[in-house]
């Protein structure tokens, strides 16, 4: 009897040393980490200073899914299954390449909340919304004292009503953005300059290497070109036949181009009259967009 006791008791113990060990393989087995996946169009490359990186919104705080440079799409990320499972929103910034700050940047450009495994991301909401944006030009030189090449010049005011009025009806940008006018020539954006406000001049009005030498222009975004030109060109030109962008710029920005939102273009007629007003269009990009998927 003692005998049959003893062996009972070993199997016992050797259930319950196997259950555990079952248990314990079972907790092994489940992933630590799961898969994100994003899909995204309209992003452009930024160059060498800087890279894009998501964010997983967590219990309010932001936790990074990594950074890339690559802008095809689909790209698969893997996150820690908890906080992935945990989060609410997702957002992409733009960062430094080289990069010691634990938190994100200003410069926000996606953002959407999750809906079960699914959140589709926009710009809108983080950038700006410009489905209602309007702009309007003229052509003018104002910074030479010269009247024979004012279609060399392009100035984002209105004066239609006798008198120089704000041109463009732009929605105020979130932190770490600007918007930048251009001139593309051929097939080569030329910089009118950056700004945040339309009813004001832009940045470099007093510092432009293309202006005239009498003066910096009307207190409105724009420029003339009428000195220094880049290589390959000869100013004073001729806008007319020219595409005119106002786009939406990371700020900084080590681009030399025109980034991917261009909410408002037109390109001059070839029988624009000087000192007139003319009418902007709607822009190639006005919202960028994409999808970020969880399993």
């Amino acid at each position: 009897m003692m005998i049959k006791k003893m062996f009972l008791a070993v199997l016992a113990l050797g259930f319950v040393a196997t259950s555990c060990s079952s248990d314990d393989d079972n907790s092994a087995s489940v992933p630590t980490n799961s898969d994100l996946v994003l899909n995204l169009n309209g992003l452009e490359p930024l160059g060498n200073d800087y890279v894009y990186e998501g964010w997983i919104i967590v219990d309010g705080s932001p936790i990074s899914t990594g950074t890339f440079s690559s802008v095809a799409f689909p790209q698969t990320f893997s996150v820690n299954t908890t906080q992935l499972n945990s989060a609410t929103t997702f957002v992409l910034s733009i960062e430094p390449a080289v990069d010691t700050d634990p938190a994100p940047a200003a410069t926000k450009i996606l953002a959407g909340d999750f809906s079960g495994t699914l959140a589709n991301v926009d710009s809108n909401g983080i950038v700006g919304d410009f489905s209602a944006s309007t702009g309007a030009y003229i052509l003018a030189t104002p910074t030479d004292t010269d009247d024979t090449n004012e279609e060399s010049g392009v100035w984002f005011l209105d004066n239609s009503s006798g008198m120089g009025m704000t041109g463009l009806d732009l929605p105020v940008l979130a932190d770490g953005w600007k918007y930048e006018g251009w001139a593309v020539l051929g097939d080569t954006p030329i910089s009118t300059g950056t700004f945040l406000d339309p009813a004001a001049a832009d940045d470099n009005a007093a510092t432009s290497v293309f202006k005239g030498d009498a003066g910096n222009g009307p207190g409105y975004p724009g420029e003339d070109y009428l000195q220094n030109a880049p290589a390959g060109m000869t100013f004073p030109t001729d806008l007319r036949g020219a595409t005119i962008v106002i786009s939406v710029e990371p700020s900084p920005d080590n681009s030399p181009m025109p980034f991917t939102l261009k909410p408002l273009a037109h390109m001059v007629p070839t029988t624009a009259m000087t000192h007139t007003t003319i009418a902007m269009g709607t822009g190639p990009v006005h919202v960028i967009s994409g999808s970020v998927t969880r399993n």
